[in-house]
């Protein structure tokens, strides 16, 4: 079961990218997003936030596992990057400039992490691997919502 948890934990094994995994992810996601919108117009909308809610559980669950074997929120984690991508694209037009603008945003605060982001990472086990990310996604998911509203791109 643990291999099943390390390859759900790598986001299929894109974690063993070493540095610059969570980012090759974030944009794993996007390329995902845009080939099913393309596939499956806008029934995407309907069903990203049920296989978001779901990824981010076996992302808690899967990153609990591996944390006694790899220490806490090591870099192969992706996961968490996986989650907070789909939690920025929740209820967005899938377009190239959103994905795009989107991916930016998710990744600033996923590495900088203002606004109380950080102390999320102090939460023991799969929750503080992944909450930092999911709040992440949250606030980048509403300024893309701010930037669309005011037709800044």
């Amino acid at each position: 079961m643990l291999k099943v948890h390390k390859l759900v934990s790598t986001s299929l094994g894109i974690g063993y990218i070493g540095k610059g995994g969570g980012t090759v992810a974030a944009v794993a996601v996007c390329l995902c997003l845009y080939a099913l919108h393309q596939l499956g117009g806008d029934q995407l909308v309907t069903w990203l936030p049920l296989v978001t809610l779901l990824l981010t559980g076996l992302g808690v669950w899967s990153s609990d596992q591996v944390e006694p074997h790899w220490g806490k929120d090591d870099k192969k984690v992706v996961i968490d990057e996986v989650a907070g991508m789909c939690i920025t694209m929740l209820f967005m037009p899938v377009t190239l400039s959103t994905l795009a603008v989107g991916l930016v945003l998710f990744r600033f605060f996923d590495i900088a992490k203002p606004l109380y982001i950080r102390r999320l990472e102090r939460v023991p086990g799969g929750w503080g691997v992944m909450l930092d990310d999911v709040v992440a996604g949250v606030y980048a998911n509403i300024l893309l919502q701010l930037l669309l509203y005011f037709r800044i791109f």
